[in-house]
């Protein structure tokens, strides 16, 4: 039975066997930003479990733009290195492998996720200070960020530049910018989060002016063959803060510089909003933004069931699907639903004789 779920996916140079796509999910596990054998289980079980692209973790540009020490990086050849394996391994299962190009800003230098939230102090392993674009603290434990001078906020575009020929020597076929969550790039589009009274900040041509920036030079060093999707929070759920239709704005603006889809999240920057969680609660943004722009978007959370992807993308609600806590507890996720759909894929060969007939 034909299904849009599993019908190949084409974007530039590169087609995706599925519509499945493996979400970033921070692991917690490196050291000094080198990914090991613990992100080679977790991304390439799920290139064998059938995903169509598998995206490493949101990925530090720089030491000091990784949310905590035990994240990964991209700012050295050792770093590069390490991915060269795991980037192999996904491609030679048929999954395109993928990276997402982060700074944390002022939720950088935390602790491990499962220790609390908080800011780490520098005798505790965080960094000697964290950036932002003014200086608001997240939140109660959280330090006040140093506010970014122009000569920084230019230094950082050049760091993504650096990163992403890095990712392109380290094998990577796809960037996702992080510019969701309460991270530096979403810091700096919320009205919430940047009160600067530059060309960095004011109104919403001057709050963009930096991401977009970073999304251009990240665009230009990348091969123009190869895909680029930009991960977004559509709305602070936060009166005052981003919201949808100013990402519809955003969007707009991204896909004229050459991005190819938009990743469609939600919240992370305002602490103890109400976000009215409930399954596929992100799909209207994803939505929106495909039918007011024209650009690919990728639906995310709470997505858990085969019919319910398969519903969003028959709707044209969204060109693909980003599965994240799904995957954790199911990483052959895109198998067992082929099989609820009534769709033949290939398994693995050491894996037939497990097949159901």
């Amino acid at each position: 039975m034909a299904t849009k779920l599993f019908s190949t996916f084409n974007v530039r140079d590169i087609q995706f066997r599925n519509r499945i796509f493996v979400s970033p999910m921070c692991q917690y596990s490196a050291t000094d930003g080198v990914p090991n054998d613990w992100h080679f289980v977790h991304l390439a079980s799920r290139a064998v479990g059938g995903a169509g692209l598998v995206i490493a973790e949101a990925t530090g540009v720089t030491a000091e733009g990784r949310i905590s020490p035990g994240d990964l990086g991209i700012w050295n050849n050792d770093q590069v290195k390490a991915f060269q394996r795991i980037t192999s391994f996904v491609s030679a299962q048929g999954a395109v492998p993928g990276i997402q190009l982060a700074h944390a800003g002022r939720k950088a230098s935390t602790p491990l996720q499962w220790l609390g939230e908080r800011s780490l102090r520098p005798d505790e392993g965080g960094w000697e200070s964290v950036v932002a674009p003014s200086p608001i603290a997240f939140g109660e434990g959280y330090v006040t960020p140093h506010e970014l001078t122009k000569s920084e906020v230019a230094g950082l575009v050049t760091s993504f530049v650096k990163a992403t020929q890095r990712a392109r020597e380290a094998g990577f076929k796809v960037i996702e910018i992080h510019m969701a969550h309460g991270y530096l790039l979403h810091e700096f589009l919320s009205p919430i989060s940047n009160k600067r009274e530059d060309e960095f900040g004011g109104d919403l041509q001057g709050r963009m002016s930096f991401p977009l920036q970073v999304a251009q030079a990240v665009r230009n060093a990348w091969p123009s063959e190869l895909p680029l999707f930009v991960r977004i929070s559509a709305t602070d759920w936060a009166e005052g803060g981003w919201d949808v239709e100013q990402s519809i704005v955003f969007a707009r603006q991204l896909k004229g510089l050459g991005i190819d889809l938009i990743d469609c999240s939600s919240g992370g920057n305002v602490r103890g909003v109400k976000i009215p969680l409930g399954p596929g609660y992100q799909v209207p943004f994803a939505s929106a933004i495909r039918k007011e722009t024209g650009i690919a978007t990728a639906a995310v959370g709470l997505i858990t069931e085969p019919q319910q992807a398969e519903d969003i993308l028959q709707r044209g609600d969204a060109d693909a699907i980003v599965m994240a806590r799904a995957f954790l507890r199911d990483p052959y996720w895109p198998l067992h639903a082929a099989r609820v759909l009534s769709v033949d894929v290939p398994w693995p060969i050491q894996y037939l004789r497990a097949r159901p007939r």
